[in-house]
């Protein structure tokens, strides 16, 4: 019976089909980098510094296809659901027929789990070829954006597949058990009456679920203020899915009572008070609309603000513990030229060493691992790094770093290195064992120095050869500019000043987040995209008879699609805006917090992209939906019955 009526309604079941098909793709596409990332290809004759970059990579690529996953997983169950509560409530007439033929409510819930099933079923089957695609659109993202090296490829395991199928079907029975259990509970007579329970948009479940997230989130955005920077972060990140999730189930409730927001907007004619009336009375539609813009603005919105954030409070933090004027990039050469420049009162080199260091980091529970770092390492002098920085070791002291001696810097504060560890350096091919002498403090930048070693450790050529940075303090009285200008006239390298160099650092950071976001978001916004015009094309397609009337009533077709569009307008307006309010509120603790707005990163161009598209795919989508919808006569519409 199942089979018989999804065959027969497969135009209410493909919008759901659609939804699945696409998220079993994406995260089977998803798995399959993430397979291929778990391999690196070295290629012959890299540096161990180039080495430890590509592993990197690919260790970071395999985590952001991961929580891609993840993201897709969610976003999948959410969309699935509420397109598949919609269809349910499309139905309600054929539902309650079969209850008052004897049908009882296990039985009606066994029909919708079976339609369920099917729908998993042929979604698995779908996605699993369209995750080809997807595979080496993913791919192809990696690379563009310089994540991986352009020699990666997919690996592909028949493993996933087994994995597509319950995903796909997980996704379907997930998002349907509350649509079916409601469908359950409704009475037959009010079902085909269109009252009471039926009727009934909001219902316990949506209450209780949407209060408790909006609770959740209240509480949240309270312990942001309180929280250190990193925990502020993690809070934040809670918030733009809590209150994504609390504001979205309310939807049927929350985006009518913001349609009275639009009733300025009545004044411009009979039509726009019409498209305000339909949007308030239209629950159901308009919260599957709205649905998936308020999470797509709440997700991409927010976790922009909250990367960039996080890379300008890096830069600030950074650019604190400094005590100089400008800093010179150079090889360490030419470094060593900048102390006697005339006006210089502290110059502090820093130079990148191309060794590797292996260390036990103690991690929770007692258990130990013992990797091998190749990247962020640099040799400095002690004591001019302490006339020019003003970070002191949180254990141990700086004026150990002598000999065969190491310091965990800043970028392995959380790695459970301890002092008195013994390292082991190789340094082109010799072993050399050195002893953790000092632990640097956390810094809130990423790819922070990892350790810092002796000038004395390194080979001369090494150290001549290696990029260097220099910070540079001038003496009192003497003019920074003049002092500039002599470094300039030297031909040794660049020279900015500490705030230039710190914004560069800044932007270096925003251009990686943006790949990443480029990566994380990508095919996931594509995806709520296509869910929202599944969701108009549903909701027009079932509009055809309430077209018809309006036409038959006096408006002409053209002012029938004006009007469709208006109310398709106040809808994205609607989802858009609460989207942003969650993605504000999650920002709330670095707004108010010590810093206040010198470290938010906002971002006004995302945002406006955003808010154009929304409003171009949903006008564009209302137009095409609602002429296909009225090119029948209005007679023919009119009279018809279900």
């Amino acid at each position: 019976m199942s089979w018989s009526t999804f065959r027969e309604r497969w135009t209410l079941f493909a919008g759901a089909l659609l939804t699945v098909v696409f998220g079993v793709g994406l995260v089977q596409a998803s798995m399959m980098v993430v397979v291929g990332a778990a391999h690196p290809r070295i290629p012959a004759g890299a540096s161990p510094r180039e080495g430890q970059r590509i592993r990197d990579a690919y260790e970071g690529a395999g985590s952001l296809l991961g929580m891609t996953a993840m993201l897709a997983c969610f976003l999948a169950v959410f969309i699935v659901g509420s397109t598949f509560a919609f269809t349910v409530a499309q139905r309600r007439a054929d539902l309650a027929l079969l209850r008052t033929l004897g049908a009882s409510r296990p039985q009606v819930m066994t029909l919708l789990f079976g339609e369920a099933l099917l729908l998993g079923l042929l979604g698995s089957a779908g996605g699993i070829v369209l995750g080809v695609p997807l595979m080496w659109a993913q791919s192809s993202l990696l690379t563009w954006t310089d994540i991986l090296p352009g020699s990666f490829t997919p690996e592909w395991d028949n493993g996933v597949l087994i994995g597509s199928v319950c995903a796909g079907v997980g996704m379907a029975l997930s998002g349907s058990v509350a649509a079916t259990v409601r469908a359950a509970r409704v009475r037959p007579l009010e079902a085909l009456r269109d009252i009471g329970g039926a009727a009934r948009v909001m219902t316990l479940g949506r209450w209780a679920w949407g209060v408790t997230m909006l609770a959740l989130t209240a509480v949240l955005v309270a312990a942001e203020g309180q929280a250190d920077f990193l925990g502020a972060m993690l809070i934040a990140l809670g918030v733009s899915f809590s209150g994504a999730i609390g504001l979205s189930a309310l939807s049927p409730l929350v985006v009518p009572l913001a349609g009275h927001l639009l009733r300025p907007f009545t004044r411009f004619g009979p039509l726009a008070e019409l498209a305000q009336a339909n949007l308030r009375d239209g629950r159901r539609r308009a919260a599957a609309t709205a649905a998936p813009m308020i999470v797509l603005t709440a997700l991409v919105v927010g976790l922009t603000a909250m990367l960039g954030t996080q890379a300008k409070a890096g830069g600030a933090d950074v650019q604190r513990k400094i005590i100089g004027e400008y800093v010179v990039t150079s090889t360490g050469a030419d470094a060593a030229r900048i102390a006697s420049v005339p006006g210089v009162e502290a110059a502090s080199t820093s130079v990148a060493a191309d060794i590797a260091i292996t260390v036990t980091h103690h991690l929770g529970g007692g258990s130990t691992s013992r990797p091998t770092t190749r990247s962020g390492i640099i040799a400095i002098d002690p004591a001019a790094y302490r006339r020019t920085h003003t970070s002191k070791p949180v254990s141990g002291t700086l004026d150990a770093l002598r000999g065969n001696a190491v310091v965990a810097g800043p970028g392995s504060a959380e790695d459970g290195i301890r002092r008195g560890s013994t390292a082991v350096a190789d340094i082109g091919g010799r072993k050399v064992r050195l002893k953790v002498v000092a632990r640097m403090p956390a810094t809130l930048e990423n790819d922070a120095d990892a350790f810092f070693v002796p000038f004395s450790l390194l080979p001369a050529d090494m150290l001549a050869k290696g990029e260097a940075e220099t910070t540079v303090k001038v003496k009192p009285g003497t003019p920074p500019e003049q002092v500039a200008d002599r470094l300039r006239a030297l031909r040794i390298g660049e020279v900015r000043t500490v705030a230039a160099w710190a914004d560069a650092r800044v932007a270096r950071q925003m251009e990686e987040n943006d790949r990443v976001m480029t990566v994380l978001m990508g095919l996931s916004a594509l995806y709520a995209v296509v869910a929202i015009i599944n969701a108009m094309i549903i909701a027009g397609t079932e509009r055809r008879r309430e077209f018809a009337v309006a036409r038959l009533t006096g408006l002409s077709r053209r002012q029938v699609v004006r009007a469709a569009l208006l109310e398709a307008s106040g809808v994205t307006a609607i989802g858009v805006g609460l989207g942003l309010l969650v993605a504000v509120a999650a920002l709330g603790g670095f707004l108010f917090g010590p810093s206040g707005t010198e470290i938010l990163a906002f971002p006004w161009t995302l945002v406006g992209t955003l808010v154009a598209g929304a409003f171009a795919i949903s006008s564009l989508t209302s137009v095409l939906t609602t002429r296909a919808a009225t090119r029948p006569a209005p007679v023919t519409l009119a009279a018809a019955r279900e």
